[in-house]
C-alpha cells in the first residue's frame, strides 16, 4: 500500500469539527496534513521523517489548498472527516514520510518517527485523532 489517494475537492470537515485558519508557508493542498512553523508561523506540509520534532507533529489537517501566503482552513483533531479518499474501516492512518501525506499503517518506514493521524470510521471518514509519539519505527 502506498499514501492515500486524496481528492481534494472531496475534503470536507466533519459535522462535529474544530476548525483554525493561517497563511500558507508553501503550496498546500486540501487534504494534507499541517504543521505550523515556530519560525515563520506559517503553515506547512508535516512530515514523520523531518528534522524536527516540530515538522513531524501535524496540528491538522487542511480543508482547503493554496500556493505561498493564502489562506488556509484546517480542521483540528477531536472530530470527523471525510477525507476525500477510500478507507479501510477500522484502520490506523498515520503521518507518511511524503510531506503532506497520509498512509495506512503497515507502510510506516524504518525510522519514521509514528503519529497517528485518525482511525476510519468508514470507507470515507477518519476521525481525527492526531497524537504524535516521539518514537522512531
Amino acid at each position: 500500500m502506498t499514501d492515500l489517494s486524496i481528492t481534494a475537492t472531496l475534503v470536507v470537515a466533519g459535522a462535529n469539527a474544530q476548525t483554525d485558519s493561517g497563511s500558507a508557508g508553501e503550496t498546500i493542498t486540501a487534504g494534507q496534513t499541517l504543521y505550523r512553523s515556530s519560525t515563520t508561523n506559517k503553515l506547512m506540509k508535516a512530515d514523520s521523517n523531518g528534522a524536527t520534532a516540530e515538522i513531524r507533529t501535524p496540528i491538522g489537517v487542511a480543508l482547503n489548498g493554496g500556493a505561498l501566503n493564502q489562506p488556509i482552513k484546517y480542521q483540528k483533531p477531536g472530530g470527523d472527516i471525510v477525507i476525500g479518499a477510500t478507507l479501510t474501516p477500522g484502520v490506523a492512518y498515520y503521518q507518511s514520510d511524503t510531506p503532506g501525506g497520509i498512509c495506512p499503517v503497515a507502510d510506516i518506514g524504518a525510522g519514521e518517527y509514528v503519529c497517528l493521524i485518525g482511525l476510519a470510521k468508514s470507507a470515507s471518514v477518519l476521525a481525527l485523532d492526531i497524537r504524535y509519539t516521539g518514537v522512531s519505527n
